[in-house]
């Protein structure tokens, strides 16, 4: 009897790894266009003052109309912005890393979104605006450079649990939530549940789309916190079934268990040991167990409510 659990077991592994190679290979052979990345930081600290008209013709949609010029020129030339500057020359003194795995990430989106446009790519250096380090815009892909130093550079006076994805294997997760923004409806329920799923889908997009990356990577986790979410993935679910947490409208849920914060707010002693987003991640596994139970296609799921995949996740944390 042993020994037939194990022949079912082990040819139930092989077809699915025999169907990830299929996919793999189908995935490979996604045409794509050769994709150039601009260097609008470069073009615009190299430029000088007097020329600033030829670049604005350029690149028009980066300078609006109200901002005085005096503003772009005093950029240009401020010692603060130049090293600024010399530092991200210093670590993307080329393009072709950002190149190759902008062309990675678009096959994979045109694998799965057949109409995915091949967007331009553009970098920048912008104002340390960290809730827009990369965006996705249809046919456009903008890159603040500024922003992906490395977390101990010196520049960076923010938060930890913030400046530990400033660096540059958090771009493609970062362009990827910006990208997700445009096929992810907004839930219209105002509970913890809903944020959960939502952030849930955002997250298999990054397995489907970025399946090279760890789940830390993915979910802007140190490799510690990720290991603390796994072991305490069943206290987390209690915690939140207990409570009768799920269907709450209490907004306060929302910031204490999904927003970005250097831990979540059990108020008990294990806070300080908790990263923050465990809804999110709670919502991610109840996602990848809806899809492993359900034979749906990523644009189903995207558009299945909250309540629906919940259901029919069959999801039991792991203990």
């Amino acid at each position: 009897m042993k020994l037939f659990l194990l022949t079912i077991v082990c040819s139930l592994l092989l077809l699915s790894c025999d169907q990830k190679s299929k996919i793999e290979k189908a995935i490979e052979e996604t045409p794509v266009e050769t994709i150039k990345v601009e260097r609008f930081d470069k073009e615009f600290f190299e430029t000088s003052p007097k020329d600033l008209p030829k670049l604005k013709k350029k690149y028009p949609y980066f300078f609006s109309p109200q901002i005085n010029d005096t503003v772009w020129t005093n950029k240009m030339t401020a010692p603060i912005w130049k090293e600024v500057y010399a530092e991200v020359e210093k670590k993307y003194p080329a393009s072709e890393g950002i190149q190759s795995s902008i062309e990675a990430l678009v096959q994979h989106m045109k694998y799965y979104f057949p109409k995915t446009k091949t967007p331009k790519v553009i970098t920048l250096i912008s104002d340390m605006d960290y809730n827009n380090k990369a965006i996705y815009a249809d046919s456009l892909i903008i890159i603040s450079l500024e922003l992906y130093l490395g977390k101990e550079h010196k520049f960076y006076t923010f938060p930890k649990y913030l400046k530990q994805n400033f660096e540059e294997r958090q771009m493609m997760p970062d362009v990827v939530t910006s990208f997700s923004l445009r096929k992810i409806v907004p839930p219209t329920e105002k509970n913890l549940l809903a944020q959960m799923i939502y952030f849930g889908k955002e997250l298999y997009l990054k397995d489907i789309l970025l399946p090279e990356y760890t789940d830390a990577e993915k979910m802007g986790y140190t490799p510690e916190q990720l290991v603390w979410c796994q072991e305490n993935e069943n206290y987390i679910w209690r915690y939140f079934i207990e409570r009768e947490m799920l269907y709450s409208g209490d907004q306060k849920l929302i910031s204490r268990f999904i927003d970005p914060s250097p831990f979540s707010k059990f108020y008990l002693e294990i806070d300080n040991d908790s990263p923050g987003r465990v809804g999110a991640w709670i919502g991610w596994q109840i996602v990848r167990s809806y899809m492993e139970n359900n034979n749906v296609s990523a644009d189903q799921l995207l558009k299945a409510s909250a309540k629906e995949i919940f259901e029919q996740s069959k999801y039991k944390p792991k203990k």
